[in-house]
């Protein structure tokens, strides 16, 4: 099932996921998923952890089959207490595409490359005293 559906009478695309923010660092993904299948069929349960902790990261997406479970879920949990806080559920926006690096817009003044690909060595003094000097 995609993650976008078309709704014609609003002509705009409407998700399938929630944001859940505010979520204890002692709940776990399961609790989320057995709390969120009182409104509708869970699809998926994403906690992003910490890189380096490996600690959740205080919030959660959760995807649902249909609209009408994103629908229930904000109504129903909203604000609802879990793990001593109180959530944060509305809709999830889709992540913007991220712009392209400076090497690849055409800019002149991104820093040359060598031949193996990758950004020269030393401080940017460094590199600004051998540009002035070419």
């Amino acid at each position: 099932m995609p993650r976008w559906a078309w709704n014609e009478r609003e002509e705009e695309v409407i998700s399938t996921r929630v944001f859940v923010g505010n979520v204890s660092y002692e709940t776990t993904q399961r609790e989320l998923e057995e709390l969120f299948a009182q409104a509708g069929s869970v699809v998926e349960v994403f906690m992003p952890a910490d890189r380096d902790t490996g600690r959740p990261r205080g919030f959660a997406f959760v995807e649902f089959s249909d609209q009408e479970g994103v629908a229930e879920a904000i109504e129903k949990f909203n604000d609802f207490e879990i793990g001593g806080r109180n959530l944060r559920v509305n809709v999830a926006e889709e992540r913007r595409p991220r712009p392209a690096p400076a090497a690849n817009r055409g800019w002149t003044d991104a820093p040359p490359r060598n031949e193996w690909g990758s950004k020269p060595k030393g401080s940017r003094r460094n590199i600004r005293g051998r540009k002035r000097s070419l």
